[in-house]
């Protein structure tokens, strides 16, 4: 079995972030999801590595709209 090789995630990056917070956090609930448990959730992916003071609101509802709409 081969698994997939571990891309690192920058904050530039939102569809990559998504995909790995989907896997990682699958019950979430969007509707109820502040923007800093959402960034904390981002700086906790293993394969996150960009500086988690780069991070603003604008970038992490990106994050957020892209994951929504990912799900619907």
């Amino acid at each position: 079995m081969c698994e997939k090789p571990i891309q690192p995630l920058y904050w530039e990056t939102p569809y990559e972030i998504v995909l790995a917070l989907k896997e990682n956090h699958p019950d979430a609930d969007l509707e109820n999801l502040g923007l800093r448990r959402l960034q904390a959730w981002v700086v906790a992916l293993p394969e996150f590595v960009d500086d988690p003071a780069l991070a603003d609101d604008q970038t992490l509802a990106e994050i957020l709209r892209e994951w929504y709409e990912e799900i619907t």
